[in-house]
């Protein structure tokens, strides 16, 4: 739609344009552009939950609260916009009086957006309203494996916002490859390690910062002591949901031996629970986005002993909930993240042993740790690295608005949700305010005789 009409040099030209204005650092700006994106969210829900169901199958309800529910992150921005924006006076050393000394939160300019398919609705929404907040211009570049959802997306944007401001350019590879030739101020992708690489090295040649929301191998470490049905609950729904289609979805389980059996029982309950005898018969269960990933993921269920699941259909690019036990380390489903509905199951005898095949693996973007001992809890806290940790719990950190979201490592680099969205796409400029009422001449040459005070001054 936009590169139809406009060159994406010229939709970058009409931006630095507008944002030269001045006119997005009004707050009462961001503030009115933020009510309006959030009217346009509720008065396009149909729409939205429409084209998700056409993109990934998604269930109504896994739309509500996993894509829609942005709705919720855009509230807070508001309610907390003006208070993110003061700037903030910081201490003044003895040496710089009489003076003051601020942080000022200012926009970085002309941000480029990258968004996946996974979430296609969501992870756009999320960070456009913390580049919003933040008083910057927006080019945003949805999916193409969501072309529903990107459709809707564009219509959204091209009905409430001038392109000047707030621009979406639909297109494959090569319109993200002209779009990355650009010099943005910059660059925010969520996506696979793989293509963040791409992104990053391109951004690197115009010296453009980048956020990068990536994922990984998602461990989730079972303990022996727990509940057993809370946790298999917990755990299927997180895995599950989305079809496995999440970046921090439980990607394999270490699971203590002495609870092995009845937890894995125990999933497998839930999996009947939740989607009935045939889950490919729920209209509760997701599909596989395209036939390359239904490929990729089918050619995994052979890394191991299926246990539960295992059915495929590649009509509907269909794959059941699944579980799959006798996984070795070094077993094709154990070298990538699966991004799918396939749970691989390894078990261990201490803790030592778990975390230190966690730590031989690059870091993860969630970890999910299932135990009563508070002892336990703290070693893993203490002895892991990942992006974010959930403990007794799947997904949920995520809902946490307060909470920084991002990656560490091959995971991430910076994070976002609430203030960090801001924050992200904010420069914190520091300013030095002098006074003209005394000027205290010890700095200034010559030195000589100067020497015993400076000494003193720094001890």
């Amino acid at each position: 739609m936009i590169t139809q009409q406009l060159a994406v040099q010229e939709i970058l030209q009409e931006q630095r344009k507008f944002f030269s204005t001045g006119k997005t650092k009004d707050i009462a700006f961001r503030l009115t552009q933020l009510k309006i994106l959030k009217q346009a969210v509720l008065d396009n829900r149909d729409q939205i939950i429409d084209a998700l169901k056409a993109d990934l199958n998604k269930p109504i309800f896994e739309s509500y609260i996993t894509e829609i529910g942005a709705i919720k992150e855009i509230d807070y921005a508001i309610k907390n916009l003006k208070k993110w924006s003061k700037p903030k006076k910081v201490s003044t050393p003895l040496d710089q009086l009489p003076g003051s000394a601020f942080i000022y939160p200012e926009p970085l300019g002309v941000v480029l957006i990258i968004t996946p398919w996974n979430y296609p609705f969501y992870l756009t929404i999320s960070p456009l309203l913390g580049a919003i907040a933040a008083g910057n211009c927006v080019i945003i570049k949805p999916s193409e494996n969501s072309p529903h959802t990107s459709n809707i997306i564009a219509k959204i944007c091209q009905k409430n916002f001038d392109p000047a401001y707030i621009a979406v350019v639909e297109g494959g590879v090569e319109t993200s490859q002209q779009l990355l030739q650009q010099k943005f101020d910059h660059i925010f992708f969520t996506g696979g390690t793989a293509i963040g690489k791409i992104v990053m090295e391109a951004a690197a040649k115009n010296l453009t910062p980048v956020t990068l929301e990536l994922g990984g191998k998602s461990p989730c470490i079972i303990d022996s002591d727990i509940n057993i049905e809370y946790t298999a609950r917990r755990i299927a729904w997180g895995k599950f949901l989305n079809a496995g289609q999440t970046c921090i979805a439980p990607d394999y389980l270490l699971v203590n031996q002495k609870v092995k059996q009845p937890l894995l029982d125990s999933i497998k309950n839930c999996v009947q629970e939740f989607y009935g005898d045939d889950p490919e018969k729920s209209p509760d269960f997701a599909r596989i986005i395209n036939q390359k990933q239904y490929n990729r993921l089918v050619e995994l269920l052979k890394s191991g002993e299926i246990i539960v699941g295992g059915k495929t259909n590649p009509e509907t690019c269909y794959i059941a909930p699944t579980l799959i036990d006798k996984v070795s380390l070094d077993a094709p489903i154990m070298q990538e993240e699966i991004f799918g509905p396939i749970l691989p199951v390894i078990e261990y005898s201490n803790l030592e042993e778990a975390i230190s095949i966690v730590n031989n693996q690059p870091k993860p973007l969630a970890l999910y740790f299932f135990s009563k001992n508070q002892e336990y809890q703290q070693q893993i806290l203490q002895k892991t690295s990942s992006g974010g940790v959930c403990i007794n719990d799947t997904i949920m950190h995520i809902a946490v608005t307060e909470l920084p979201f991002g990656g560490v490592g091959n995971s991430g680099i910076g994070s976002y949700h609430g203030k960090a969205s801001f924050d992200t796409f904010s420069h914190q400029k520091s300013v030095l305010k002098k006074s003209f009422l005394v000027d205290i001449k010890v700095r200034y040459a010559p030195y000589l005789g100067k020497i015993d005070l400076v000494k003193k001054l720094m001890s």
